[in-house]
């Protein structure tokens, strides 16, 4: 079974943003899965994280509805990528070195810890470390939004303008769930479309909206 971090949208991924790695090994982790979503959540509030992200190499089908993964599906390669913006811009961390996408998710709670602990040592002023970690390639990941009102305006426009005629202005809650119902590709959405949902759900819910 495994344990999600608070917060956290998970979604497919499209590609992985570079060359795999060819050689993986084992973990030898003393951490626990169930100590992996503490770490992490520790992490990214001290890094004062938003609308953190984690692509996983499963097919869009293979997600439920509330957007988290089906018990026991099997993702084409164990490589993730955790997303999320920043003071320093948005970040992405890939993570391919070992052999199942829980071990890697593992891994980047201690490297975000030693790239925070660089700050704390006064080694850098300006968050140089994290520059590495600036950029991911565009087929990775959907774009997100600027803020809440760009994410609602978009999910108004998914679900379509039939919608607001009867309904008037509506609340993001049920704007939301109309845009799960068509986006999920359970009922012919395409993976696109379901992560770019998940990111607006992501950014309301950090802005107090849901």
């Amino acid at each position: 079974m495994t344990y999600w971090p608070s917060g956290f949208v998970v979604a497919p991924m499209r590609e992985w943003p570079g060359t795999m790695t060819a050689r993986r090994r084992r973990s030898q982790f003393e951490s626990t899965h169930f100590a992996t979503p503490a770490r992490l959540s520790r992490e990214l509030r001290e890094l004062g994280a938003k609308n953190p992200t984690l692509l996983i190499a499963l097919r869009p089908e293979d997600f439920r509805l509330d957007g988290l993964p089906r018990a026991s599906r099997v993702a084409a390669h164990p490589g993730i990528v955790l997303s999320f913006g920043s003071e320093h811009g948005p970040l992405s961390y890939p993570c391919d070195t070992f052999d199942r996408w829980e071990d890697n998710l593992r891994a980047i709670a201690p490297a975000l810890e030693a790239l925070r602990k660089v700050d704390r040592y006064g080694v850098t002023a300006h968050g140089e470390q994290h520059r590495g970690f600036l950029a991911l390639d565009a087929t990775a990941a959907p774009a997100g939004f600027a803020d809440a009102d760009a994410a609602y305006r978009w999910l108004v426009k998914l679900i379509g303008a039939d919608d607001l005629a009867i309904h008037g202005t509506p609340a993001p809650a049920m704007v939301l769930r109309k845009a799960q119902r068509i986006s999920h590709p359970d009922v012919g959405g395409d993976a696109a479309t379901f992560q770019r949902v998940s990111l607006a759900e992501a950014t309301l819910r950090e802005r107090g909206l849901l």
